[in-house]
């Protein structure tokens, strides 16, 4: 497993749309696994392939919550599920370091993917779960949190995250 640099906002990589994965094979496994060490190690909660310059529909996500074992979905996609309200909850994001900011999600949400051995998985998420799953399905799309605020919130955020790489 290695861990892997983490695109940050604005970096335009970030923004481009990633490609279905064709067949989970040894070399999807390995970014599975390079995922997980690079999310754990800066702290996350899920992270997707784009995030790392991987331009391929593979997400994990560990939530931590009791019974859940760390995800690994490979071209998931999502529906919200019957009767899912739209709530809005804060967010963060390992590409978008040190910001927060409310977003509107849905409260559940039904995902379809493949498992790591290539196997279909179906799953219901809800609370954490389901806000992680929308966020790093964003991330295949070329989307960000920060695009769902005010173009001025961005642009603010945009400039803050510009200074703070110059002053590093």
């Amino acid at each position: 497993m290695t861990v892997r640099s983490i695109l940050a906002f604005p970096d335009p990589r970030l923004r481009r749309r990633a490609a279905p994965v064709a067949r989970v094979d040894n070399k999807i496994r390995q970014l599975i696994d390079d995922l997980l060490e690079s999310m754990y190690a800066s702290g996350g909660i899920g992270l997707a392939a784009t995030q790392i310059d991987v331009h391929q529909r593979v997400v994990v996500a560990d939530v931590s919550e009791p019974g859940l074992e760390p995800l690994a979905l490979v071209n998931p996609k999502w529906n919200p599920a019957p009767g899912a309200e739209v709530q809005r909850h804060e967010e963060g994001c390992l590409s978008v370091p040190e910001v927060r900011a409310e977003v509107p999600r849905y409260s559940r949400v039904l995902v379809e993917a493949l498992d790591r051995d290539g196997q279909p998985l179906a799953l219901e998420a809800d609370s954490l779960l389901a806000i992680c799953l929308q966020h790093e399905t964003d991330h295949l799309d070329g989307k960000l949190f920060v695009d769902y605020l005010s173009p001025v919130k961005r642009e603010m955020i945009r400039d803050r995250l510009r200074k703070q790489r110059y002053v590093a």
